[in-house]
């Protein structure tokens, strides 16, 4: 059986079914999960208007690393709540996450029937709905975009709604290197709209303080907090998310090793310090070598967004390449289709290929995603982006040609953000 028949005839995850109310028993399973690491790691929360605060509410939460879980199940004690976790999340344990609370989503669709699983939560529960709306670990440890519709829905549900910042998570186990630095952490749980704010609110005022709550740097962080980390591969993998030199501007030759970034191209070297910041150690050839361009990590990666947003507005984006591709139908297994051509231009997303003497076509327009979901060495595949339909999660692995999967999440960002004429939620 082919690959293209096997997914044809595998049941799909069942996402009509009710999420559970997290059974009694498994929340000390838990905390017991979950208070050694927030412990080892000296977690400090701070509330703020939080007195009185009971659920059912809607908790807003960052979204860093693993450790987020973590940190918001010691947040909330001695509460629970159903969390919503991406499809993948599922894989070998679907029935243990379903009884833990958890909902599936596939990322970055359009999905009603999520609404009406959350509306169940919040209203015959009666419990705390976590949701992580970037819906994807931060890249370079700053707020990602955020979904328009989210004011919508909290004025929908009329229940608090709560914001749980965090801090120090990536830099503890950034996306690019997960080997966890030791680091400190803190976050902030604030009451942010009462249930009178969103009766008497428009849907853009409380996407304007939902957008605000959400802003945070945690380069800058780890400096006012004066967090050492010393970790000798801290910069190990950074090139993944720094993937154009800002010295002599040329795409995929930056490279990473220990401490340090390096531009194949170029030969200019950048050492990243115990306090997150960016020095120039090894000088290209010419004589503006000796200038730090961005000290500050994140600023490269908004450079980097300005170039992609240029080539958006001249009409000249345009990615296409060779890539291996996998599909998720449900929570039990990856299902290796073949190899299909990766096609991303100013009208979207487009793969496609004939696939075991199949034809095969997913078209994703640029209006239909505000962002898309990528990951580095995914599961030792390689890095990928994942698109998904309301029944399938396509993971696509490009190959054999240069391309960035964090250019294209960028990409992904400026093409909505065109075509909508510059509508996008960004705290």
């Amino acid at each position: 059986m082919t690959g293209i028949e096997k997914l044809k005839n595998t049941p799909r995850f069942d996402m009509v079914r009710k999420p559970i109310k997290q059974k009694f028993y498994l929340k000390p399973l838990t905390w017991i999960l979950s208070y050694p690491d927030v412990i080892k790691h000296r977690l400090k929360v701070t509330k703020v208007g939080m007195k009185g605060v009971k659920p059912p509410y809607l908790l807003l939460c960052t979204h860093m690393a693993f450790m987020d879980f973590k940190v918001t199940t010691a947040a909330i004690f001695p509460h629970r709540a159903n969390y919503v976790v991406a499809i993948d999340g599922f894989i070998g344990r679907e029935m243990l996450l379903r009884m833990a609370g958890g909902i599936c989503k596939r990322k970055f669709t359009n999905d009603i029937q999520l609404i009406r699983q959350i509306r169940h939560v919040i209203l015959k529960h009666k419990d705390i709905l976590a949701l992580y709306p970037e819906a994807r670990y931060s890249l370079i440890g700053t707020n990602a975009v955020l979904p328009a519709s989210l004011g919508k829905m909290a004025k929908l549900l009329g229940v608090p709604v709560v914001m749980l910042n965090m801090h120090g998570n990536y830099l503890n186990s950034p996306c690019w290197n997960l080997t966890p630095r030791g680091n400190r952490i803190a976050a902030d749980l604030t009451h942010l709209l009462s249930p009178e704010d969103l009766k008497t609110l428009s849907v853009e005022t409380i996407n304007a303080r939902i957008n605000e709550a959400f802003m945070y740097d945690e380069y800058r962080w780890q400096k006012e907090q004066n967090i050492i980390i010393d970790h000798p591969q801290r910069a190990e993998g950074l090139h993944k998310v720094l993937y154009q030199c800002p010295h002599c501007l040329t795409e995929y030759r930056m490279e990473s090793k220990g401490s340090r970034l390096r531009c194949a191209a170029c030969q200019k070297e950048w050492e990243m310090t115990p306090l997150g910041e960016l020095q120039t150690v090894v000088h290209a050839s010419d004589e503006n070598s000796l200038v730090v361009e961005f000290p500050h990590i994140p600023d490269w990666y908004e450079f980097e967004r300005v170039q992609v947003r240029a080539q958006v507005r001249t009409g000249t984006y345009l990615l296409k390449i060779p890539a291996v591709v996998d599909a998720l139908p449900n929570a039990k297994e990856f299902i290796r289709l073949g190899t299909a051509t990766l096609i991303h231009g100013m009208d979207g997303f487009r793969l496609e290929g004939n696939i075991d003497g199949t034809d095969f076509l997913l078209e994703k327009p640029a209006l239909s995603m505000y962002s898309c979901h990528i990951e580095y060495e995914y599961k030792g595949k390689g890095d990928c982006i994942d698109l998904s339909t309301l029944d399938d999660t396509y993971y696509i692995f490009p190959k054999e040609g240069d391309f960035s999967v964090t250019k294209i999440a960028l990409a992904t960002e400026e093409l909505f953000a065109y075509h909508s004429n510059g509508n996008l939620s960004r705290g």
